[in-house]
This record gives structure tokens, C-alpha cells and sequence, in this order.
């Protein structure tokens, strides 16, 4: 299949399939004699199990671990739990720290009269 009905089938855009291959993320596909790429269903499953990976807030570099996990029917799932557990840890950790920020603003905001004034407590906080 080209890379528009890999893209499709994925749910991946073509400029993701592109980088992914670049990075060696995903293997380059062989080419038709177009010089057109020739995606398997094996491409398609890999590139969704990715995207997966990426919606999870994995970044890339642990998605490359995942896959050589996916591929080692060998492994331990312990290992993969490990990695899941210390992603979610790190999750949190930016998740508390964009709540302090929206506290952060909505406080400002709240003491900020909005009006044709020029004081401003949003600017003046910036400004410290």
C-alpha cells in the first residue's frame, strides 16, 4: 500500500511516517518500480502500536524500547510494566506542575481589573 493508505490505515500522517523512517523508528519500506513506497500490514500495525505509544506520552526514545519489548516475545512483562509505572510518574509530575501554573494564572487574572488602566499584577508578576 503507498503512504496515503498506510497514513489512513494508521491513523499517522504521512510527514510522521516520513520522520518515523528517518529515525529508524519504523524500517524503510521497499519501493515499487514507481519509486512509490510499499507499506505492509505489519508497517500499519507498527505504526499504530507508535502512535499508541505517543498518545500515552511516550517519547520516543521509550517507544523504541517498547518496540524492541513487542518484538522480544521473550521478555518480561515486569520490564514493561517498569517503564509504563515510571512514565505515569512523570506524567504526574508535569500534571502538578501545569496545575500550579493555571492556579498561578487564574490568581493573577482574578486580581487583574481588565480595564484601560495600565497597572497590571499578570505584568508586573512577569516582570519580577
Amino acid at each position: 500500500m503507498n503512504i496515503g493508505t498506510a497514513s489512513s490505515a494508521s491513523g499517522v500522517s504521512q510527514r510522521m511516517i516520513r520522520h518515523y523512517e528517518k529515525i529508524d523508528l519504523i524500517p524503510a519500506p521497499p519501493r515499487r518500480d514507481s519509486g512509490y513506497r510499499d507499506y505492509s500490514e505489519a508497517d500499519v500495525h507498527r505504526l499504530r502500536f507508535i502512535a499508541n505509544a505517543r498518545n500515552l506520552g511516550f517519547p520516543i526514545e521509550e517507544i523504541r524500547t517498547l518496540l524492541d519489548l513487542w518484538s522480544d516475545r521473550h521478555r518480561a512483562s515486569a520490564e514493561v510494566k517498569a517503564l509504563a509505572e515510571r512514565r505515569a510518574t512523570e506524567l504526574g509530575r508535569k500534571a502538578a506542575a501545569l496545575q500550579a501554573m493555571r492556579k498561578t494564572l487564574l490568581e493573577l487574572a482574578e486580581h487583574c481589573h481588565g480595564d484601560q488602566r495600565p497597572d497590571c499584577p499578570i505584568i508586573d508578576r512577569l516582570e519580577r
